[in-house]
């Protein structure tokens, strides 16, 4: 059996079923976008067995992204849950069929509440589309499933809908960086965006070198210091800063006489400050855009430490 080719036949059905879906995206979907952004409570998404499961993943995408939002089972609606559904929220059911019992049960409810309704099925003549708001169609379609019996095709392009929803509510709520990682602290990018330079600043020890030191002097505090660089002048004052590089560049240039100089002469004058209360991206952002590896933190007569990129390990 050509496994391989079965693969590729899957894809393939599901590829064609998504540029389908794409070319029929109408005037429905901003419909929809608007229905859930103008919503004062939050977003109840239902659906039952494998759309409950899509569900669930959407849910969970809207409420990581600025809407707030949660899944409803439909069955457990109908035995108590519907208390959790108010007159102020909106409802994303998902039906493939469009005709399924558990979802249309709660239709009662949620018409003589007067809530909206998103539905998303492939059926527009069904009766969870008939009595939406707003119906998102994701038909006609095929199913992968050799027997066209079992949801993958239309599971594929629910999901797609579903992130589709979850980007067009972000740009509409100007979700940002920075609101992302307020929903995703222990997250990486939560990381970066909410931590600060003093965070991960070196701020003891900071190799210091007077301007009219001997090279010698020079490269015992570059060593020393461990950072592969040294600030010449005082906390206070500083002058300028040399790095690794910095001295290897004056070796080649200046050979037998580069013990004759003294700091000054090869120092980088003006050297890139950054604010300790500075996010960490930022300070990121400056090295990535300057090409440079190190900061200093604070100001030419207040040097608080120094922050390197290879520090920012989130």
């Amino acid at each position: 059996m050509d496994y391989i080719k079965i693969a590729q036949s899957v894809l393939d059905i599901e590829a064609k079923a998504l540029a389908q879906l794409k070319d029929n995206i109408d005037e429905s979907f901003t419909k929809a976008v608007e229905i859930l952004l103008k919503a004062p409570g939050k977003v109840i998404v239902t659906g039952m067995g494998k759309s409950g499961h899509i569900g669930t993943k959407i849910a969970a995408s809207f409420a990581s992204t600025g809407t707030s939002s949660f899944f409803v089972h439909p069955s457990e609606a109908f035995h108590g849950d519907l208390g959790m559904i108010t007159k102020e929220d909106s409802v994303l059911a998902i039906a493939n069929s469009g005709e399924t019992d558990e979802i249309l049960r709660l239709l009662p409810y949620l018409i003589d509440n007067e809530i909206d309704i998103v539905s998303i099925t492939s059926n527009p003549n069904s009766t969870l589309a008939r009595n939406s708001t707003v119906h998102l169609n994701i038909g006609p379609l095929t199913e992968a499933c050799p027997l066209r019996l079992a949801p993958t095709t239309s599971t594929t392009l629910t999901l797609a809908l579903g992130d589709a929803l979850t980007v067009a509510l972000m740009e509409g709520r100007g979700f940002k960086e920075e609101h992302y990682a307020q929903y995703h602290p222990g997250g990486s990018l939560g990381k970066r965006l909410l931590s600060k330079v003093v965070d991960f600043m070196s701020s003891e020890g900071v190799p210091l070198v007077a301007s009219n030191a001997s090279m010698t002097d020079c490269i015992y505090k570059i060593n020393n210091g461990r950072i592969g660089l040294c600030v010449v002048g005082t906390q206070d004052n500083v002058e300028g800063i040399i790095t690794d590089g910095d001295l290897r560049r004056a070796m080649e240039k200046h050979q037998k006489h580069f013990f004759d100089l003294n700091p000054a002469e090869i120092m980088t004058k003006m050297p890139k400050f950054i604010d300790h209360t500075e996010r960490l991206d930022t300070a990121q952002k400056m090295m990535v855009e300057r090409k440079i590896t190190s900061l200093l933190v604070g100001t030419a007569t207040d040097l608080k430490g120094v922050i390197q990129l290879h520090d920012i390990k989130i």
